[in-house]
Order: C-alpha cells, then structure tokens, then sequence
C-alpha cells in the first residue's frame, strides 16, 4: 500500500493541477489495527442458485496516520472509522478452478464514514464544516461503490463481465402513500400545552430518497401520494419511511418503518396499516405494488392515472475522439479558429475533461467526470422511468467540467426500440454538434412494467411485511401505552374484570406470523398489533386463559366461536411472547362434555444418511373441523423443536376450500442424526384467512418426539390432532 502510495497515486495527484506539482507523501503509516469482518450472512432463497451471494459487516476502526505536503502545507489524516454492509456476490460457479468467474462487491447502503483531519486539514474537523467533508466523501464512495453501482473483477481470463456489472434491476416497487393515524402529538406552547403537529414523510429505498407534502396541523393525515423505486438488489434493499414533524428550526421525529421487499415482491400487492416503530402511538395506511419487468411491448399502453409504464436502462460505456472544445467543429466539420491570447489557446488544447447529462422527461442524471481524455470511460448505469415510450426520447450532452462547454450531443426516440423484439440497442451513437468522428457508445434496454396476479397458494406476509424490532418505552406511573388501530372491531361491553378487551386491536395480527420462544424469535418478524400466533402461547410455558373472565357477558352463541386477540402494551415488545394472550370460550373444543374431534394428519418422516438431513413428507390430511361457515383454507407449518426461529420455519402450500387437503410436500432439516435423535417435530395445520379475519387460525397439531422413533427405517402414519394446552388463570 505504501508503495502504491508513493509510485501510483502522488503523479496522479501531481498531474490533475498545476498547484498539486509539489504534492509530496511525507508520512503513510496504516497502523495496528485491521479492518474486521464482524459477520457473514448467506443466503439461500430468492437468489439464482448458479451464484454465492454473502453480506460481510465491515467494521474499519483505524489508527492509520498519512500526511503530505502541498506547497509548504501540511495536510493528513490521523484515523479512520468505517462500517457498512458488503454485498459480494461470486458468479457465474465453474466446475473448475477457480470455481468463480468473477466477483462483484457493493455496499447495500452508504457506510458510515468517520475522518480525523491532521495539519492544515484540520479546519475539515470545525462543527458545520466536517459534516460536509466527510458527506463529500461519502458521494465520491457512493458513485462507485453504493447500488445501483459497483465493482466486478473477472477471476478467469476472456470472462464477459458487462452482464455481471450492470445487471437489469430485479423489478420497481410502487408505494402509495395514503394516509396516517393517532401520530404522536410534537408541537407544543410555552412548552405545556400540546399541539397538533405538521407531519410529512420521507421514503427511501437505498440511496434514492422522496419527499411527501407536509399536512398541516393534523395527526390523522391524509397524502394519498405514489412514489415509484427502483429495486436492484432483493433480498438486501428494503423500503425505509420515517414520519417527521415539519418545523421552523428542527423537524421533529414521529416514527419509521422498514418493510422487506421480498415480501412485497412474493405478494405482488399489500394493502395494509403498519404500526410505526420509535414511537408510542401511530399507524401508517401503504397500498404497495411490486411491478415485474417484462419484455412485452402490449403492456406499453399509457397509464391513464400519469404513472409510469415503463423504464429505461441506460448502460453509459464510453465516447471517441470528442474535440477538445467547442470551437474545433464548425457545422459538424473540424475547423480552426484563431484565438489572440496564448495563454487561453494553451487552456484550450487540453484535452477535455468530460461529463455526461441524460435526460428522460424531466429528469436529468449525470456522470461521473472523466478528466483529460478525447476517449472517455464511464462505465455506469442509469435508471428513468418512462410514462409513453412511443412519444418521449433520451437526450445526451456531454460537456468540458473545464470550461462547461457542450462537446457533443445526441437524441434518442425510445420508439426506435420498439422495433428490436428485445426492445434492446447495443451500439455507437453519432454526436451532433460535434467533429464527424465522434461517436458514444451506450446499451439502451426498455423493460415494460407489469403487474402480476399474486399466487392463490401463497399466505401473504401481510402487515408481516414490517421488519419491526423491540421498542422500548419509559412508562409512567406503571400506566402501559395503548395502541389504536384504524379499524374497529365491534365487542359486547364487558364487566371490569375484563375491561382489558377495550384494547382490543382494531387490525388483527399478521397471518403469516408464527409464534417464537423470546430467544429464537427473529426481530425483523416482530409486529405491533400481534406478535404471535396462537400455538406457541398456548404450551405450558407461554399460556393463555381458555375461558373469559367469570364476570363477562356473555358472548353471541355461534358454532364456532371466533378468536379475538389483545393487542399488547408497547413495553411488552421486548418482553415474553405469553404478553399477547388469545382469549376463546372453553365450549370451543368440548363437544358433549367430551373433547371434539379435530382430524387427522398423515406423516412420513424418516432419515437420510447420505444427506445428513431429516426428510419428512406431509401426505395430507382427513375430516379437519371448519372454523367458519366460509370453509377452511389449509396449510401445514413445521418446527424442529427447540428451534422455533421464523427462518427455520417450513410450510405447504394452501389448499382452497377443502376439509381434506392433500399436499405429497417434502421438507428437509440438516441435523446430524445425534442431534434430531435430542429434538421434537411440532406440526400444525392452520388457516389461511384473511388479515383482518378473527377466524380461527389454528386447525390442530401433533407432537412427535424423535428420541422414541427409529428414523433410519422411517414411519409413515395417521396422527389424531389436538389442540394446543393452555395454562389455567
């Protein structure tokens, strides 16, 4: 590195300015410390299977030391911090070595960067001043190494990389911003009375940002506003919404929201209330659309609501023989133009420093500069949306930084696409207002945005969405904050014994979401209104009451009564899932005086030796007991007990309308044959009901202690199922 200091960077620095001739490395010494990798995550789902994709938690505490002089100035840095997510993906997988054809690294979002300025650049360390040195540097990091760009070094020799670099975005996510409601009240006078406040929202999805209006005075606001994002990267990019209060000096925090995209993008479409996290009180109304690109020119009709239909892919590669400046052509033919002063003539036959404005509509984006070159690289992508490819154009302007004169232009009708099947131009462009030979070189791609029907089989994350984690609030007085939803549920008036039920969530809990011991319990999963589901609360460690307080009224009779969940206090978030009690009447599984039955589930479970791993096989199952007049919508989901994590969940598909699903579904767990002989499967079949449904979820379960069975010679059988035991209050 020191010597790449002294032989490579100090002539590049001395050649970019007449005033840096004497720049000088008077000191580089990287110190003691070394970067660290505190964590790897691997994934296995949603990504290609002919690819490795790894996010490293870089952490960078340096006690480096550099410094160099600049014309008797001294100048350095004494310490570096830098922490952020790496995303390397290793592709495409040979069968030989290397085994990898290239790898591809950039950070998911912008890291955190810290810099302690030395000498001269110390004033860089004044309040006010080191925000903006450090953000600058924080672009320059971002324009190379944050998405939409990145980096990709070929492993093995002649290896195409231009598909590697600027892969086609995975889809774009639609967010309309509807409303809010019960915002926590920040406005306040004379610091005692409370105010209404003026909130907007900010929405993020990595480094490309929106704004909503600001409502003013008003804690139920209504936006009704569609923000449109490209998504590069999922799993790994999520959508980020944090709730401000508008005012004169410093806006005020009300809450955020981070909702994973792959959600979104499984279920093609979520309409939902989605508690705000940081806060005591709030809910936010998205309606999400998740649009799949797609090579099909009939889904190119234009939008009648102006929104977008389309978007274009600009891969900027490189441009040739641009002139030197703008006088060297003369109606597109070189000329010469005398020019007195000697020194300005000197200026101009440098050759140009150059960058590029792409315009689609009213959207400009620009290049980074290529400095003192005729024949450029850029090498970056850009993304616009396109609202009628049949009427609007790309225009390209390249321009000297040096002087900001136009060395060349040129315009593109995306209808000129519309005649390649692949809607795809791979090729040189012609500049006008330029010399005869000068050319840029571009891939233009147009991809049609489509809005897929979501899969009937699939149960929707819904609310689930939300990557929600404990949140922690002061209580006063031992009084817990209560959360109100947008939707009221209708419940007969209860005596004081249960007055609880006046809490009741106004949206009921996810649908999706299964129920954790507090240390499995993956906190992205953790939701306001909800936490879990029912199975798990209802073992002997985390019970629920199986009738209503004696004191209630009481309830309508139906033949199944429906389950109603208590929406549980702020500070239980971080608390024990046995926190959200399930409350249903005791004559739900008694059946004259005698326990009902609820079907049955047919298993075949047995070990795989040479996979190391526990195959079980759900058949199907018989005779299960609807939980409504609808009818039932089942599904099976497994646990290999003790591990109750949300990501060593696994599930069937659902079953529409059947009292005897039949799945043949196979399922692996990768466990030595040691450890499943130690551990329990917790089978459950559930419903698959809407959100907002008080149906109840859970159909029946079995247990099946491993210890007692001989797995290598497998069993198949029928198992009664029951319900779950609930602790007695």
């Amino acid at each position: 590195m020191e010597k790449t200091f002294k032989e490579v960077l100090e002539p590049k620095i001395r050649a970019k300015n007449v005033h840096l001739k004497t720049c000088t490395f008077t000191k580089i010494h990287f110190g003691e410390k070394c970067p660290r990798i505190n964590g790897i995550k691997a994934y296995t789902k949603e990504i290609d299977r002919r690819q490795v994709t790894l996010d490293l938690q870089i952490c960078y505490i340096g006690d480096c030391e550099i410094h160099m002089d600049i014309s008797k100035f001294n100048l350095g840095v004494k310490g570096v911090q830098l922490y952020g997510t790496l995303r390397v993906i290793l592709e495409p997988l040979l069968s030989d070595a290397p085994f990898v054809g290239a790898v591809t690294l950039f950070f998911m979002q912008k890291p955190h960067l810290e810099i302690n300025w030395a000498g001269m650049s110390n004033l860089l360390d004044v309040p006010g001043i080191n925000v903006v040195s450090d953000s600058l540097i924080q672009d320059f990091i971002a324009a190379r190494l944050v998405l939409p760009n990145r980096i990709t070094v070929p492993l093995k020799k002649n290896m195409n990389i231009a598909h590697l670099r600027f892969p086609v975005p995975r889809g774009v996510i639609r967010v309309h911003l509807l409303e809010a409601e019960n915002l926590v009240q920040k406005d306040n006078f004379l610091g005692a009375i409370r105010g209404k406040s003026d909130p907007y929202a900010l929405l993020r999805v990595g480094t490309v940002q929106y704004r909503s209006k600001t409502v003013s005075r008003d804690l139920n606001p209504i936006w009704n506003e569609t923000f449109e994002f490209v998504v590069h990267e999922v799993p790994g990019q999520d959508l980020e919404v944090d709730l401000y209060d508008e005012d004169p000096d410093k806006d005020d925090f009300m809450g955020s929201l981070l909702i994973s995209l792959v959600d979104v993008m499984n279920d093609r479409t979520v309409d939902e209330w989605f508690p705000l996290s940081k806060t005591t009180s709030g809910h936010l109304h998205l309606k999400l659309e998740w649009l799949s690109l797609v090579n099909d020119q009939e889904k190119l009709h234009e939008d009648k609501k102006g929104l977008s239909t389309a978007i274009l892919i600009v891969y900027l590669d490189s441009a040739f023989n641009l002139p030197k400046n703008h006088f060297e052509y003369s109606n597109g033919e070189c000329g010469t133009k005398k020019i007195k002063n000697n020194k300005y003539l000197k200026k101009m036959e440098r050759e140009p420093s150059s960058f590029v404005l792409l315009t689609v509509g009213n959207k400009t984006q620009k290049s980074k500069t290529c400095n003192f070159s005729k024949d450029p690289t850029w090498g970056q992508a850009f993304t616009f949306f396109v609202h009628s490819a049949h009427s609007q154009s790309l225009h390209i302007e390249i321009k000297d930084k040096e002087r900001d004169s136009a060395l060349g232009t040129s315009v593109v009708c995306l209808s000129h696409l519309l005649k390649d099947p692949n809607m795809t131009l791979d090729q040189r462009f012609q500049l006008d207002h330029s010399s005869s030979d000068s050319f840029i070189k571009m891939k233009l791609v147009l991809r049609a945005l489509n809005v897929e029907e979501p899969d009937p089989q699939r149960v929707k994350a819904g609310v689930n969405a939300s990557k929600l984690g404990p949140v922690h609030v002061t209580e006063k007085a031992g009084n817990p904050q209560k959360f109100s939803s947008p939707q009221v549920s209708k419940v007969p008036p209860m005596s004081k014994d249960s007055a609880t039920l006046e809490s009741l969530p106004k949206k009921d809990s996810g649908e999706d979401l299964d129920t954790k011991d507090s240390s499995g319990a993956p906190v992205p999963s953790v939701t306001v209104s909800g936490l879990d589901e029912a199975e798990g609360k209802q073992n002997a460690e985390h019970g629920a009451p199986s009738a209503l307080p004696s004191g209630a009224v009481a309830m309508p009779t139906l033949p199944v009564l429906q389950e109603m969940r208590v929406a549980p206090s702020i500070t239980s978030l971080g608390s024990l899932p046995s926190s959200c009690f399930e409350l249903s009447s005791s004559n739900l599984d008694i059946h004259n005086g005698t326990e009902m039955p609820l079907g049955e589930i047919q298993l075949t479970v047995r070990y795989a030796s040479i996979r190391q791993s526990l195959v079980v096989l759900v058949n199907g199952c018989r005779n299960l007991v609807p939980s409504s007049n609808r009818g039932v919508d089942p599904y099976v989901r497994i646990y290999l007990l003790p591990d109750r994590r949300w990501t060593s969940r696994k599930k069937t598909s659902v079953k529409k309308k059947t009292l005897n699903p039949q799945y043949d579904e196979k399922f692996e767990f990768f466990e030595s044959l040691e450890n499943v002989k130690k551990r329990t499967l917790d089978i459950a079949v559930k419903n698959s009901r809407p959100f907002i449904s008080q149906e109840r979820k859970e159909l029946g379960k079995v247990r099946i202690d491993l210890s007692q069975e001989d797995l290598i010679k497998g069993f198949a059988q029928w198992y009664e199922l029951t319900r779950s035991k609930r602790k007695k209050t």
